[in-house]
């Protein structure tokens, strides 16, 4: 019988968490917009100088806050909740996954 080889694990720094703010669960199955290219997103309540994390384009999400100014918050179909540029959507889709 052939062994089977397991990788070495690797713990994760605390920085790879996502913080328990900025998750939905159970994850929206619809949504109403589209990540029109790969732009930045953020865990705070204001962009920070450095992103938490890319969207890529394509990405789905649902507008969840948006106050007519340049950033909206946003949460993904893995429940992923953040802010990111209003104006990198495009709006129409109402897929379900």
């Amino acid at each position: 019988m052939d062994r089977m080889l397991r990788p070495e694990p690797v713990v994760v720094p605390d920085s790879a968490l996502v913080p328990p703010g900025n998750q939905i669960r159970p994850p929206p199955n619809q949504f109403t917009h589209e990540v029109r290219k790969r732009q930045p997103y953020y865990y705070g309540t204001k962009a920070a100088k450095e992103p938490d994390g890319e969207f890529s384009a394509g990405t789905q999400v649902v507008l969840m806050v948006y106050d007519k100014g340049k950033m909206c918050r946003v949460v993904d179909g893995h429940g992923l909740y953040v802010l990111t540029a209003f104006d990198g959507l495009k709006k129409g889709l109402k897929k379900s996954l």
